[in-house]
């Protein structure tokens, strides 16, 4: 195999067996048990790196086009070397992965594709590959316990390069989880924002009709009477005094035959909490 798979990138005269490792790169990581031939070229070789099982593989002839390139050339030190690593019909080798310069182009070359794969999983043809990979469960499922295993999609938080991490996304309950420790490194911006409302605006019967189950407290089987969560309670105080207006009408002193007045109230004695935890 020749250097001509990657373009004209500029190669060091002398090589350093280093790099490699701080990018994850491994040619015996693979998801896939077959191992990837040389000429499988780069974007499968790369969809196929142990933690890129979120990623769909973007068609060639998506990234070619200028017009879903438009404004990425000035973000990238590196633009047409790592555009044209992308599009090589050759996956790297060992000693492409030894050779420093070769890793420089490749982190623009990351990242490029990152950004343009957040693109393409919010076309017509992206979201149909990430509808397979979302009912197989590729992504995951909820850690909520009572969502009861439901399917998952990726998301990030930002739009930005090295701004967050990438998440998980349930549409039953509508929270964003930390995904598991092996896409702790994925960039939120190679899934953009927006791609879990796309997703589901586009295959409205994939969104789950059953609203999430709540937990209810309970103290040996038996609901507590009027009572909220420890959670929801530390979140009223941490609002501050609009979210304490309720609590500080609470702590006021009392008018002369109030006490008498509560008792009177079935049950609202067993509903009150003291202040000061006794």
């Amino acid at each position: 195999k020749t250097r001509s798979a990657v373009g004209a990138v500029p190669f060091c005269a002398s090589r350093r067996p280093c790099g490699a490792g701080m990018f994850g790169l491994s040619l015996d990581e693979s998801d896939d048990d077959e191992e990837l031939s040389g000429d499988s070229g780069w974007i499968p070789w790369f969809c196929a790196l142990k933690g890129h099982d979120l990623f769909a593989e973007v068609e060639e002839e998506y990234a070619r086009d200028n017009f879903n390139l438009y404004g990425l050339r000035g973000r990238f030190q590196f633009y047409d070397h790592a555009l044209e690593m992308i599009l090589s019909s050759e996956a790297p080798d060992e000693d492409d992965l030894a050779d420093t310069d070769f890793l420089e182009v490749y982190r623009d070359a990351t990242d490029l594709y990152g950004v343009i794969h957040s693109r393409y999983i919010i076309s017509p043809r992206g979201l149909q590959v990430m509808r397979e990979k979302y009912l197989k469960g590729t992504f995951g499922t909820c850690p909520r316990a009572l969502c009861d295993h439901q399917h998952v999609l990726p998301i990030g938080t930002s739009e930005e390069l090295r701004a967050s991490k990438v998440k998980i996304f349930c549409p039953k309950c509508e929270q964003v989880y930390s995904p598991k420790s092996k896409y702790k490194d994925l960039d939120g911006a190679y899934f953009g924002t927006s791609f879990p409302q796309i997703f589901l605006q586009c295959y409205p019967t994939l969104v789950p009709l059953d609203p999430p189950r709540p937990f209810v407290p309970r103290v040996f089987g038996f609901r507590l009477y009027k009572q909220t969560s420890l959670i929801t309670k530390k979140l009223e105080d941490e609002q501050g005094p609009a979210g304490g207006a309720a609590s500080a009408s609470s702590s006021r002193a009392p008018v002369p035959g109030e006490a008498d007045r509560m008792e009177d109230v079935p049950g609202e004695a067993t509903g009150a909490v003291p202040a000061d935890g006794a």
